[in-house]
């Protein structure tokens, strides 16, 4: 665990103490700015902020879950994100990752709680179980519940990560035998900040840290808690099939020729169009890719309980395309060309266009390819 007598040095101080320069400080609050979304005349405020302020006190309790949201975060593509930020933000209680156990690591929680009543952040991983008493979930012989409860009574305010904490994911998954139920049903005296996903991206779970350090106050919420500089723009909004969708050419198996072209994947299951997330724009692994990227459709894994939404792989027929009144599955008949009741002469032409269009971008495609393959 962290040396207390360095529980007040600021973020920058320990950023430099780890050996990195003004410039990777500079280079870093730059770049989690510009993910928090914020405008770029407060990307001085956040340096400020990071230079004099004293380290959040930090507890992390970890309950029903897999632990994918702490392997998220620690994974994040930034180095300061992964060494300092999660690593140094006097995190003094967490399951996962502090070197201390037993009575030792409740210890420090306790401390942490007595002497920051009211100032520290509680982050909360996984579901919590109300069947038989608490007693699906217990540690050191406590339940779930008591746990949470004490930590949150003093807390500031709480942030709850993944799935899990915020509507419960697969373990409140029918027929729901522990009788899970994310934090909110819980605790509703305190702040909460719903950050869903399973898990998260690494670098949201940082933003919104960062962003509470910075301003002081948390970052503007949906009427879901959810930070919408994060989850205001569905999957479906930034991902760049989005116009294969509109044309209505999609893969209708994942093996087929549609696929290996790249069409929209929305027939074998996409979930982008009913999902808000920021993964076409963020990407995973350090911005390499994310599931569309890499040829499987989304599975809806940030939406209130999309284990019980039906299969990942089947289609929702409901889903409406943005530029023509109609479902996908019409779309498609009208891009082989079919006439659908309904559908106007313009949506019709709009369709042709973007296919010239795409068959244009695709053959342009592989010839930059086969240019590059030359050098």
């Amino acid at each position: 665990m962290e040396d207390k007598n360095k529980i007040n040095e600021t973020y920058y101080n320990s950023i430099e103490r780890q050996g990195y320069s003004r410039r990777d400080f500079l280079k870093f609050v730059a770049y989690i700015g510009a993910y928090m979304g914020v405008q770029s005349s407060a990307i001085g405020q956040i340096t400020k902020a990071l230079e004099n302020t004293p380290r959040l006190p930090v507890i992390w309790e970890h309950f029903q879950e897999c632990t994918c949201c702490s392997e998220s975060f620690i994974r994040s593509d930034h180095p300061i994100v992964a060494d300092i930020i999660l690593d140094k933000i006097s995190l003094d209680y967490t399951l996962t990752l502090m070197a201390a156990s037993g009575h030792q690591a409740e210890a420090a929680k306790k401390a942490t709680m007595d002497k920051y009543k009211g100032e520290y952040i509680l982050c909360v991983e996984g579901s919590i179980p109300m069947g038989a008493d608490g007693n699906y979930c217990c540690i050191g012989g406590r339940s779930a519940i008591d746990i949470l409860k004490e930590s949150a009574a003093g807390a500031k305010a709480i942030i709850a990560w993944g799935s899990c904490a915020t509507s419960g994911c697969i373990q409140a998954a029918k027929p729901n035998p522990t009788g899970a139920v994310p934090i909110h049903k819980i605790i509703t005296d305190k702040p909460i900040i719903n950050v869903p996903g399973c898990p998260p991206i690494g670098e949201v779970m940082a933003g919104i840290i960062v962003h509470i350090v910075a301003f002081g106050k948390f970052p503007e919420l949906d009427s879901a808690g959810r930070p919408k500089a994060f989850y205001s723009k569905r999957v479906h909004d930034s991902c760049y099939r989005r116009p294969y969708f509109d044309a209505g050419l999609f893969a209708e198996n994942f093996d087929d020729e549609n696929a290996k072209k790249g069409y929209c994947l929305y027939k074998v299951g996409c979930k982008g169009p009913s999902t808000y997330n920021a993964c076409g724009n963020m990407k995973w692994n350090g911005g390499v890719s994310y599931p569309i990227q890499s040829g499987h459709g989304c599975i809806g894994c940030s939406a209130n309980d999309f284990w019980d939404a039906g299969s990942f792989y089947s289609r929702d027929s409901s889903i409406t395309p943005g530029n023509i009144e109609a479902n996908a599955d019409t779309l498609g008949k009208i891009a082989l060309g079919g006439v659908a009741a309904g559908i106007g002469v313009h949506a019709v032409l709009s369709n042709i266009s973007k296919k010239e269009e795409l068959n244009h971008r695709i053959s342009q495609g592989t010839e930059n390819e086969k240019h590059l393959e030359d050098l």
